[in-house]
């Protein structure tokens, strides 16, 4: 286990660049054209728009991913994941006894707005 921590950053130069906001997941099914098993998920952010995104949270059954509160970066380029192109990122963390890559959502602990912005 890793015991040292990144160098620090200013907040200005780092996290303050980030648009980090709450999005719902208003459609999803298994991609089976990606190397690894992925979910397509249409992330509504409200007035910010659908976003696309694929995704390695397929521990989580769809039914559970539907519907879900997330968290998007918004304003990170578009990122090629093989033959399928992700517009936004949800952040998530690394699921509990899964092979490497498989995530688990990190989301709010409440019903958030859509489209709010974390800080």
């Amino acid at each position: 286990m890793a015991t040292e921590l990144k160098p620090v950053v200013s907040f200005d130069d780092s996290f303050a660049k980030l648009d980090i906001r709450v999005g719902r997941v208003v459609e999803v099914e298994l991609e089976t054209s990606t190397h690894k098993q992925t979910y397509r998920m249409v992330v509504d952010f409200g007035k910010y728009g659908k976003r696309v995104s694929y995704g390695r949270f397929t521990c989580h059954p769809i039914e559970e991913v539907k519907d879900r509160l997330v968290l998007g970066v918004l304003n990170f380029a578009p990122r090629q994941m093989g033959p399928v192109t992700s517009e936004v990122l949800i952040v998530g963390v690394q699921y509990p006894k899964a092979e490497s890559g498989e995530a688990t959502f990190v989301t709010p602990a409440v019903n958030a707005k859509v489209g709010s912005k974390l800080f």
